[in-house]
């Protein structure tokens, strides 16, 4: 795929590309260190993350990882009664431990992602809520098994080449952001009371200075960057940028759900998550054992890729693609006519310089 297409409904500029690579590369990194790797000045890359993140282009959070804490990951495909799906997705968005909620074509399902911190919360949503739910005809819940693909990767093939290896080796590139590992760790991180409080104001912003952190966990700015790459560094959270797809283009976006034979699982979710246009891969429980997430300009550059490129994957038995009416929560964010919805907007308080402080 060529690099990112510029959406002429939306105000992307080519510069703004180079932002959101910049960010994807380093989301804490302060706009003096972005400016200078942009060959900007320090009030351009300012206010073109503002106006950004003001037209729900871009958002920057804090993501927790719940396999960090010991909790497994579910993906939830659910088929209701006409003229309820809205109703019920949007219930379902507004709950924390759902981070990705999408409409299906059909107009009939939704798919959504569950992170329970507990598994009391996540038993009470898949074996009592949603079953009890007259609108639900059927639920689906597959344990994700392991993630190719995702969290800091999301979109980071597809904005590869806005930036020169120099420019990302001046932000700290250290190479892809994500890493293949097991979705539940066997030596699970227990929280403080003040990582808890920390976690809280990334959620609203992921760049949130070592000054809000501190003052929110009642701690040093030291020993708050102390804590903090504590949790990066056992990916109890990630710093996460989303982007909304339209902007840059891509109006496809389909579920790719995949039957493969067991002995190519991993190969297959491997070469998934070379592709640009895959957004998320994981291997899952149940009749289908990949689910990916994939963005494409439009209906027929969905239809080339899904035939040419992943039909021909070695392994590959058989492929659902679903596509996507309507994206309601992506990583935590709600979305709104294809423009993210960022709760730190109505903060000023949290737009600063950058991460540092």
């Amino acid at each position: 795929m060529a690099g990112p297409h510029l959406s002429e409904s939306a105000a992307v500029e080519a510069e703004d590309v180079r932002l959101l690579r910049a960010l994807q590369v380093a989301p804490r990194a302060s706009f003096a260190s972005i400016a200078a790797a942009l060959g900007l000045t320090e009030g351009a890359v300012s206010r073109r993350y503002r106006r950004l993140r003001a037209e729900g282009v871009l958002r920057v959070a804090g993501i927790v990882d719940t396999g960090a804490l010991g909790q497994s990951r579910w993906l939830v495909r659910l088929r209701c009664r006409p003229g309820s799906v809205a109703a019920i997705a949007d219930a379902l968005a507004r709950r924390d431990d759902v981070i990705w909620v999408a409409l299906g074509a059909a107009g009939s399902e939704i798919t959504c992602w569950v992170r329970s911190r507990s598994r009391e919360q996540r038993d009470d949503l898949l074996g009592r809520r949603l079953p009890r739910t007259a609108a639900v005809i059927d639920v689906n819940a597959s344990a994700m098994l392991r993630q190719f693909i995702g969290g800091r990767g999301h979109y980071w093939a597809a904005l590869r080449g806005a930036l020169t290896p120099q420019q990302e080796s001046m932000l700290g590139s250290s190479g892809a952001p994500f890493t293949e590992s097991p979705v539940v760790v066997r030596d699970p991180v227990q929280l403080a009371p003040e990582d808890e409080r920390m976690l809280d104001v990334l959620a609203a912003d992921g760049r949130a200075s070592l000054v809000e952190l501190a003052a929110a966990a009642d701690l040093t700015p030291g020993r708050a960057s102390r804590r903090l790459q504590a949790l990066l560094l056992r990916r109890v959270v990630h710093i996460d940028v989303e982007i909304a797809a339209a902007a840059l283009g891509f109006h496809a976006r389909a579920n790719l759900w995949l039957r493969v034979h067991p002995s190519a699982v991993k190969s297959v979710g491997r070469a998934l998550a070379e592709e640009p246009e895959i957004a998320f891969a994981a291997a899952v429980s149940g009749p289908y054992n990949i689910h990916a997430v994939a963005h494409c300009r439009d209906l027929d550059e969905l239809f080339e890729f899904t035939s040419d490129r992943i039909g021909s994957l070695s392994g590959l038995q058989s492929m659902e693609v679903s596509p996507l009416a309507q994206q309601i929560k992506q990583a935590g964010t709600l979305v709104s006519g294809d423009r993210l919805v960022d709760p730190g907007i109505a903060r000023p308080k949290h737009e600063r310089r950058g991460g540092e402080s």
